[in-house]
C-alpha cells in the first residue's frame, strides 16, 4: 500500500481534487462573467444619454469676489449619474443566460434579451432563475467592492473597459486571458 491507504481512499481524492477544480472554475467564470456583463450593461446606458444633457459640479458657495464655482459637466459619465446606474444595473442580469463550451466545459454569460428587440441565438444558452441570481449577486458584490475603480473608468471615457477592469485592474478574468492584473 504505498501512498493510498486504500484504493476507494485514492479515487475519492482524485475526486474531490477534480471537483474543488471544477467549483474554482465555476466561480472564476461567474465573477469574470458578471464583470463583463456590467461593463456592457453600464456601457450601453451610458449610450442612451442625450450626450447634451448636463449637470451643474462644483461648490454652490459664493466666493468673495461674488462668483461661483460651478462647472457644466456630461450627465452621462458624472458620478451623479454612475452611481445611481451602480445602484440599479445588476437587475439587468436576468436578462443574461449561462453558455458552456462543450470543449473546455468553461461558463460564458450572454444575453438572452436584446436591447433592441432582435431575435438573439440561444442556443446552448442555460437561461433560469438558479442563474440569474448567481450573476446578479456576483455582480452586485462587483459593483460594490470596485465602485469607485468603475466611477473612475467610466467618467473618463477609456476605451477597452471591459478588459483593462475585468483583467488588468482586478483579477476577475486573469484565468480567461492570462493577464496579470495592475496593482490597485
Amino acid at each position: 500500500m504505498n501512498g493510498c491507504v486504500s484504493h476507494t481512499l485514492c479515487l475519492t481524492l482524485i475526486l474531490v481534487s477534480l471537483l474543488s477544480n471544477v467549483l474554482a472554475w465555476s466561480s472564476q467564470d461567474l465573477h469574470c462573467g458578471a464583470c463583463r456583463a456590467l461593463v456592457d450593461e453600464l456601457e450601453w446606458e451610458i449610450s442612451q444619454v442625450d450626450p447634451k444633457k448636463t449637470i451643474q459640479m462644483g461648490s454652490f458657495r459664493i466666493n468673495p469676489d461674488g462668483s461661483q464655482s460651478v462647472v457644466e459637466v456630461p450627465y452621462a459619465r458624472s458620478e451623479a449619474h454612475l452611481t445611481e446606474l451602480l445602484e440599479r444595473v445588476c437587475e439587468k442580469m436576468k436578462e443574461y443566460g449561462e453558455k458552456v463550451d462543450p470543449s473546455t466545459h468553461r461558463k460564458s454569460y450572454v444575453r438572452v434579451i436584446s436591447h433592441d428587440g432582435t431575435k438573439m441565438d440561444l442556443s446552448g444558452t442555460k437561461i433560469d432563475g438558479d442563474v440569474t441570481s448567481r450573476l446578479k449577486f456576483a455582480c452586485e458584490s462587483i459593483a460594490e467592492e470596485y465602485e469607485d475603480e468603475l466611477i473612475e473608468f467610466f467618467s473618463r471615457e477609456t476605451d477597452n473597459v471591459k478588459d483593462r477592469l475585468c483583467s488588468k485592474r482586478t483579477d476577475l478574468c486573469d484565468h480567461a486571458l492570462n493577464i496579470p492584473h495592475d496593482e490597485l
